[in-house]
């Protein structure tokens, strides 16, 4: 199975942290060479020196924006792709605080759209046309099982999600021709920042501790655990590879069994 990304440079988005992060190592342990973006400038640098190169055309930078301003963001990758056209786009930023959806206020879904559809949109036509020259590409959107199955209290969350696996599910009809392929990774729940948010938000509001919402949680998991990050990392790397040239359009869970549909 062909999996070698030499040659190939990848934009990871969210990339300070959790999934974002685990995604940058494993695409760079495929021999890809990374650009990563997120808020931190450190963090980021950290990171960055700690990629692995296993050959000289690899390199590794990072790129410090905010999805929230889709403008920079753009003119940030416009910029990155004038030397370095990107050939993987892993489109990932961190979820909407939770709540639910019938207190959410317009700003709250505005803010949110922002963040994930109309960023991730402006990044695909940045890097498109380096794709679209060189006959490949990799476009890899990470959302959220709530796509299948909306999960209580994150109700802008679950909105903007759909929202995403629309646009995502369009894109790849369109782009298949070039030889892009769209597909998006639905990470269970994972041991990030994220998932700390939502079991202490979960355990303010039913009155219990923190271990027990994470044991329930984890209880109607049939795999019964968490998932890590470097394990959803591991179906990101596959889509982005030469292997899943046949793949598009797709919205694959990562998530110990969770979901129960087809």
């Amino acid at each position: 199975m062909q999996l070698d990304l030499s040659g190939r440079h990848a934009l990871v988005c969210g990339a300070s942290q959790g999934i974002g992060r685990a995604c940058a190592i494993e695409l760079a342990l495929l021999g890809a060479s990374v650009t990563a973006l997120a808020r931190r400038r450190e963090v980021l640098a950290s990171l960055v020196d700690s990629l692995p190169c296993s050959h000289d055309t690899q390199h590794h930078g990072f790129i410090v924006a905010d999805a929230g301003d889709t403008d920079a963001l753009r003119a940030h990758v416009e910029t990155l792709v004038v030397d370095a056209p990107v050939h993987i786009l892993v489109n990932n930023s961190g979820g909407p605080p939770p709540g639910g959806i019938v207190d959410a206020t317009a700003q709250e879904f505005l803010d949110a759209l922002r963040r994930h559809l109309l960023a991730n949109h402006a990044l695909v036509q940045a890097v498109l046309p380096g794709m679209r020259n060189a006959g490949w590409g990799r476009i890899v959107n990470i959302i959220s099982t709530s796509v299948k199955e909306p999960i209580p209290g994150i109700g802008v969350s679950n909105t903007t999600r759909g929202a995403v696996a629309s646009w995502a599910k369009t894109l790849a009809g369109e782009l298949a021709p070039l030889g892009i392929t769209v597909n998006n990774v639905l990470p269970g729940s994972t041991h990030t920042p994220r998932i700390e948010q939502l079991v202490a938000a979960l355990a303010q509001k039913s009155g219990r501790s923190e271990q027990d919402v994470q044991q329930e949680m984890a209880a109607e998991i049939p795999m019964g655990r968490f998932a890590d990050p470097s394990e959803t990392a591991a179906a990101v790397a596959f889509l982005a590879s030469p292997a899943a040239s046949y793949i598009t359009g797709v919205s694959l869970p990562v998530d110990g069994g969770r979901i129960r549909s087809l």
